[in-house]
């Protein structure tokens, strides 16, 4: 059976307010994401349908807060539509399905550079 943890996931993407240490298995992205800096991600999803993310996430904040009203020690489950923020300080692990977050990740990434 896969399995990935914090330290052993292979992709690291750094965003700058933002690191992102994640690993696809079977069909599945699991994040681990550490928050550097307060922001806002409506800004980025801008270039997306509605500008917001249309990918599915399962997770659960380590520490800190999103604004998506979720705090530490809370498991959520945030459906299609959402730009959420976080304070700096946020750790949380999500779960999405792969195909899906790696357009928002490009898109991310596009509206970065």
């Amino acid at each position: 059976m896969p399995k990935v943890s914090k330290l052993s996931a292979s992709i690291v993407d750094d965003f700058g307010v933002a690191e992102d240490r994640h690993e696809n298995l079977d069909g599945y992205t699991v994040d681990f994401v550490t928050i550097r800096q307060s922001h806002d991600l409506a800004p980025l999803l801008k270039g997306l349908p509605g500008g917001n993310c249309s990918c599915p996430h399962w997770g659960y904040v380590i520490n800190g807060r999103l604004t998506v009203r979720y705090e530490a020690g809370d498991a959520f489950y945030m459906s299609p539509g959402h730009a959420p923020a976080a304070e700096a300080g946020t750790e949380l692990i999500q779960f999405s399905p792969a195909d899906q977050l790696s357009a928002i990740t490009d898109a991310i990434k596009k509206a970065m550079s």
